[in-house]
């Protein structure tokens, strides 16, 4: 293990945090060429171009850090959303339901999967991955939006007046987009 990858590494957290990212790429780019394998390197390469828009050079550095560590859910929910980004949906639900498989309780994986589903029209499915994301993160007010109007797209009216009935109890605000997106005079 190269000391000299930790140093890049740590120098470019830094340069992160003073918000200069053109030097913070070139640290990091100098910790990965101190170490090729250094996993986490690539991987904070990648959000920083993420950060940036730059979605292709953002997956190139995570399938990268997935060459060297297949089995980490976080980058495989990162890739997810890059692809989704570039709407590739089949290849987001991909690393999304990886994600999941590897670690079931990262919602935003869950979440990320049932926007991935409802791009392709998968709206069972779709709902099914709300739901979970919901579950595993209760006041999350997007998961429950999201999961209400996947529910009223597939004319379950019973389940959306529940979801803005539920909504309700912790984000009005979001309630009341939800009640004007599926039509209006849902009882709160």
């Amino acid at each position: 293990m190269s000391f000299r990858r930790w140093v890049h590494f740590y120098q470019a957290r830094f340069f992160v945090l003073l918000k200069q990212d053109a030097r913070a790429i070139n640290a990091y780019q100098l910790a990965l060429e101190a170490d090729k394998d250094f996993g986490l390197a690539a991987s904070c390469l990648g959000h920083l171009y993420a950060s940036q828009g730059q979605t292709q050079l953002a997956e190139r550095y995570f399938l990268g850090a997935l060459r060297i560590a297949p089995d980490d859910a976080v980058t495989h929910f990162n890739l997810g959303f890059i692809y989704e980004t570039q709407k590739k949906y089949e290849e987001a639900v991909t690393a999304f339901q990886t994600a999941v498989r590897l670690k079931p309780k990262i919602d935003r994986a869950w979440y990320g999967l049932g926007l991935a589903y409802t791009a392709q029209g998968r709206l069972e499915a779709a709902a099914e991955a709300f739901e979970n994301a919901a579950t595993l993160q209760p006041m999350n007010p997007h998961a429950w939006y999201n999961l209400g109007m996947t529910y009223y797209t597939l004319r379950n009216q019973d389940k959306v007046s529940e979801i803005i009935g539920h909504l309700n109890r912790f984000d009005p605000k979001m309630t009341k987009k939800l009640i004007q997106d599926t039509g209006g005079n849902q009882s709160q």
